[in-house]
């Protein structure tokens, strides 16, 4: 490790000195400095482990010691027990699996134990190592899969460099397969090249590194052909099953809570009896050509009019915003999606482009007087709120992550953290627009045209950053400085410029908690999906830091809007949102 053990035990007692009553836990660290990675940015998160079954906390203590950001979670011996029943059950299922409930597992197995290492070697053995090493191979393998699949259908449709993007996205969870079942079952991505390099194995290391690097010149479908084949080559050279037979296997279906109406002359597709699409001629006669269970290439055939253009990109369309489902024959159906890029579930693209219809600090509106209905739900509105408020945290913790690998010339994790940061602020910058689900990670930059055409610089930018490298330190500073300007740019178009450089201090952190505790509250009221569990938590704590573990942690119910339910530092209701009383 990084650290060495006396340093470790110096800035856990430093740390445990600011939390009253811990004296009765064990203690184990966690994450990339107990795996043997890490670098001077990298969090040192500590683990308290009580006995019994008690419902402590997720929300991590948040501290700052001898100049290093300190986490601090508590979990019982009980909540432990229950995380690997739950991972063992939903293990039968590779596709149900939470990304958060493995990652929370494996993180605790692969922990170096600095107190009471007895009850920590207990509770590890409820999960054994070769178990655990085979569900998160499964995992992996499941979304490689789909990813290839999903890349066969983009090319048969003619999005190549879409297809491009999602065979490397399999690259990567193809490999991250291979390497769990060797025991290196780290989730975050961001270390495979030290992963790789710890396993020994030049051949797939080499050749891994030569498919990630290669770039198909856009247009050039047989290029994409031949790339998506080799990477289906090594794929299965990796033992990875049920990619081989090309876009022959891949068929249309319907898709469920999916009607038709015909109107006059116009086309309404609704979707799940929430909401309508409105198809133009071409797109109306292209969607009245389907017929369900047949091949993909067949489908296609039938709806080509002779003069017009190919109708690909509109079956992808209604692909993309759950309108049709792909299958693949004897694989069931291709994830338009991946939960480890998304939440699951179709794009919805946003009902206007005038302008980004809500920023950090509310909705958007035409003046100071304007009294406007938000064209949007109010769930989603309060969806998309709180995913760009999450999207600018994890810009901060990534171009932290980018500082500490370019300081320790970590040039791969640095250009998996720098995309990181373009990807999330992406994220940002669609939800301000409005569109809830996000689109995958790796679609991120092909789904802009769903954006107004202002936003073609940005994405201009995170094209050539996207395809950047950090190969010496002159190229790192360099790569450091165009991404933080990329940043600046995004934040000034979704009104988020003046976001906390939430962790670089304690100050800092708490601003990012009196920012995100509003949109949070609305958020839970409505029922809506929150972005990461530490949020419940910190709406019981109301943002207090750190957690205090006596408080009853948040039960998922909505809040009433009282008094008591205000932020730290707000001493009236907020006005018109308060029941009122009559008196």
């Amino acid at each position: 490790m990084i650290l060495t053990e006396d340093q470790l035990r110096d800035l856990l007692d430093k740390s445990l000195a600011e939390l009253p009553g811990t004296d009765r836990f064990a203690v184990v660290l966690e994450g990339s400095v107990a795996e043997g990675f890490g670098n001077p940015s990298s969090d040192i998160d500590f683990l308290l482990v009580g006995r019994g079954g008690e419902d402590l906390p997720t929300m991590p203590s948040l501290l700052f010691v001898d100049g290093r950001r300190v986490e601090v979670r508590t979990r019982s011996a009980g909540q432990l027990a229950d995380q690997f029943a739950r991972l063992e059950d939903r293990a039968r299922r590779p596709g149900t699996l939470d990304e958060d409930l493995l990652n929370r597992c494996q993180r605790f197995l692969h922990s170096h134990p600095l107190r009471d290492r007895a009850l920590a070697d207990e509770v590890k053995a409820l999960m054994p190592a070769e178990r655990f090493r085979r569900i998160a191979a499964d995992w992996w393998a499941h979304r490689a899969r789909q990813s290839l699949r999903h890349a066969e259908a983009l090319l048969c449709l003619g999005a190549d460099e879409e297809a491009v993007d999602w065979s490397r996205a399999a690259l990567v969870q193809t490999v991250k397969a291979w390497a769990a079942g060797l025991g290196e079952t780290y989730l975050e991505p961001k270390w495979l090249s030290l992963q790789l390099d710890r396993i020994g194995r030049a051949d797939v290391r080499d050749r891994y590194w030569e498919l990630q690097s290669a770039h198909p010149a856009p247009g050039d479908l047989d290029a994409a052909r031949d790339h998506l084949s080799d990477c289906v080559g090594f794929a299965t050279g990796l033992g990875l099953t049920g990619v081989r037979g090309g876009p022959g296997r891949i068929t249309v279906r319907r898709a469920p809570g999916v009607t038709t109406w015909q109107t006059g002359g116009t086309t309404h597709v609704v979707r799940r009896r929430r909401e309508v699409f409105a198809l133009g001629d071409r797109s109306g006669a292209v969607w009245r050509s389907l017929v369900p269970g047949r091949s993909l290439p067949r489908a296609i055939a039938v709806a080509e009019d002779p003069g017009a253009p190919a109708p690909g990109p509109l079956l992808a369309a209604f692909w993309r915003y759950g309108l049709i489902r792909l299958a693949w024959k004897g694989g069931g159906t291709i994830s338009a999606s991946l939960p480890l890029a998304a939440p699951p579930g179709p794009v919805t693209p946003p009902p206007s482009r005038a302008r980004p219809l809500l920023s950090i600090h509310g909705a958007a509106v035409g003046g100071p007087d304007a009294v406007e209905l938000v064209p949007l739900p109010a769930e989603r509105f309060a969806a998309a709120a709180m995913n760009l408020v999450w999207s600018n945290v994890v810009v901060e913790n990534a171009i932290e992550d980018l500082t500490g690998a370019l300081a320790r010339g970590q040039w791969r994790v640095a250009e998996l953290t720098a995309r990181r940061a373009v990807h999330a602020a992406l994220r940002g910058l669609f939800s301000a627009y409005g569109v809830h689900p996000l689109p995958a990670d790796c679609d991120l930059v092909h789904r802009m045209d769903l954006l107004p055409r202002a936003t073609g610089p940005i994405r201009t930018r995170a094209r050539q950053l996207l395809r950047r490298t950090a190969g010496s330190a002159a190229r790192g500073e360099s790569l450091h400085a165009d991404l933080r300007a990329f940043v600046a740019l995004v934040r000034d178009a979704t009104g988020s410029a003046g976001f906390p450089s939430c962790f670089d201090s304690a100050d800092a952190w708490r601003a990012t908690l009196e920012l995100g505790y509003d949109w949070l509250r609305i958020g839970t009221h409505l029922d809506v999906e929150l972005p990461i569990d530490e949020a419940r938590d910190l709406l019981a704590g109301r943002g207090a830091q750190p957690y205090d573990g006596g408080a009853r942690p948040y039960d998922g119910r909505p809040q009433p809007y009282d008094t008591a339910a205000q932020p730290p530092g707000d001493s009236q209701p907020h006005g018109a949102t308060q029941p009122h009383h009559g008196g």
